[in-house]
């Protein structure tokens, strides 16, 4: 049985939290979750990049900080996973 890899946006938002722009306490604007691969799924519902629907897409640039964040969770949900994702810790070095 093969195992199941994240799909890419799921990379994006970890590095994302990782960087801080997820933090409610972030003064940073919300980044679009676009990596670049625009085609729609075979079922026309999402982007199969970012995991946007078409209203979502269309909606991006007008939305505010509130409404990105929602259609980050959103889009997460379709993807499969955890939003926001949790930022990793780095280890202590000596």
């Amino acid at each position: 049985m093969e195992a199941t890899s994240s799909p890419p946006i799921a990379a994006r938002a970890q590095l994302l939290a990782e960087a801080g722009y997820f933090a409610p306490d972030s003064d940073e604007g919300v980044p679009s979750p676009c990596i670049a691969v625009c085609r729609m799924s075979a079922d026309q519902s999402h982007c199969e990049g970012c995991f946007r629907t078409i209203p979502e897409i269309r909606a991006w640039a007008g939305a505010d900080s509130a409404e990105r964040l929602g259609i980050w969770s959103r889009l997460a949900q379709r993807a499969g996973f955890a939003f926001p994702p949790t930022a990793t810790t780095q280890p202590a070095q000596p």
